[in-house]
Parts: structure tokens; C-alpha cells; sequence
């Protein structure tokens, strides 16, 4: 199998939480992959990274992806979840990946300062011409999106609000249950480590690392799966 991702940005090995989740799941099956970066999503099934290629088929997003590596391994995943497990691990996910995951976009695209970082490391490879128009082009859809997403339409200050509370259900969460589903390692911690970690190690920091750092107790939970399925964000020096 190959593992298809977006190439290393902003400092992270893995720049993508959703390429990230993908080989946490990978990794924690035991199963044999490569990975191979793409750095034009565009050229991807459904435009979006990561896809998984098996025997020359393409499988795209994560959560496809996921579901079909349950089937592969006979329930190694979402098998023995509990009812419990898969409710609470399932919001979680979505406050992840269709809420938090969002905010972080709007950190680093939105913002005025930060967006040279996008455009070297996203862009950086076009020639100038090429790389402004594409970049510029690039933000106006992301503005878009985050507009229709509703949380464009939002002040700055309104999203720094929504960050916190983001980051304060899971530090609860994890500071009780000790993992996203309850007392133990699940598929669940994949999706919303690999968004975390994305986010705490960025480099250079955005708008959203601050308020990360009030919750040390979701930075420890990070570590701690990244380090029991030997992932990681980051490059390891």
C-alpha cells in the first residue's frame, strides 16, 4: 500500500491532520506502506489529499480510508468499540475535523501576516508569476469556503472565542477519560492528535498557538498517543 500525503510545510513532517490520522491508522494496524507526497491536491481523487493506493486503486479521504482498513484487518479500528465509544468518539471527531480544523485554516490563510508562510511553502516550488496568481487564487477559496463554513463571517476575536472552547472540551475530555472515547487508545485519538499536533507544532506559531498553550493537558494528551503509535507531526531530530 501506498500512502499518498502532502508534502512537509510550516516545520511538520506531516503538514495534513487528515494525512496524519490516515498513518497513525496505518501504523497502529501494523500494516505494511509507503508514503509518497503530492504536492498538487488537485491531482488527487476528489482533490483532496491524502488517497490510499491498494493493488493500483485509488482510495480516498480518511474516514474512507479508515473504514476500508477496519475491513481490511476484520474490525481492527471500530471493532470492539463500545456504543458509548463510538458516540462520544464520533462528536469529538466532527468538533475536530469540521470545526476546530477550520479555525486553524483560518489562522494560518486568513491572516495578513502569516500568509507568506502558505504561499513559500505551498507555492514556493512555481515560478513567481505563477506562484502569486495561484496563491492569490487559492485564498479567495478558502475565504469562500470558511464563509459558507460560517465561521469567515466571524470576527477575529468571535474565533479566538471558538478556539477556546474547542480546546477546553477535549482537555476535559482527556483530563477525565485520560483518551478521546474513554480510558483507552481508539481510532478516535488518530483524528483528533493528528489535528492537535498540526497545530501545536507549526512553525512559525499563528494566531491559535497561544490559546493552545493554555491547555497543557491536551499538548500532554498529544504527546502521549503520538508517542504509543510512533507518529508523529514533527520531524524527530
Amino acid at each position: 500500500m501506498k500512502l499518498v500525503t502532502l508534502p512537509e510545510a510550516f516545520g511538520l513532517r506531516n503538514v495534513s491532520p487528515f494525512c496524519l490520522k490516515t498513518e497513525m491508522a496505518l501504523k497502529y494496524l501494523n500494516l505494511s506502506f509507503e508514503v509518497e507526497t503530492l504536492a498538487d491536491p488537485r491531482e488527487a481523487p476528489k482533490g483532496k489529499l491524502p488517497f490510499l493506493v491498494v493493488e493500483g486503486k485509488k482510495l480516498p479521504d480518511s474516514e474512507l480510508i479508515l473504514s476500508y482498513l477496519d475491513e481490511r484487518s476484520q474490525g481492527g479500528l471500530y471493532g470492539n468499540l463500545s456504543a458509548a465509544e463510538v458516540a462520544v468518539g464520533t462528536a469529538f471527531v466532527r468538533l475536530a475535523e469540521d470545526h476546530l480544523y477550520w479555525l486553524m485554516v483560518a489562522s494560518r490563510w486568513l491572516d495578513d501576516d502569516w500568509f507568506p508562510n502558505v504561499k513559500r511553502d505551498f507555492f514556493g516550488s512555481f515560478p513567481p508569476v505563477i506562484r502569486d496568481i495561484g496563491a492569490t487564487l487559492a485564498r479567495r477559496q478558502v475565504r469562500q469556503t470558511l464563509d459558507l463554513h460560517g465561521l469567515g463571517r466571524h470576527s477575529l476575536e468571535e474565533q479566538k472565542a471558538f478556539a477556546h472552547r474547542d480546546f477546553a472540551a477535549i482537555e476535559r475530555q482527556v483530563s477525565h477519560q485520560g483518551y478521546i472515547a474513554g480510558p483507552r487508545l481508539t481510532v478516535y485519538d488518530f483524528a483528533v492528535t493528528g489535528l492537535v499536533a498540526t497545530t501545536y507544532d507549526q512553525q512559525p506559531h499563528t494566531w491559535i498557538n497561544p490559546i493552545a498553550d493554555e491547555y497543557p493537558a491536551v499538548r500532554d494528551y498529544v504527546e502521549k498517543v503520538q508517542q504509543e503509535v510512533g507518529v508523529y507531526g514533527r520531524h524527530l531530530y
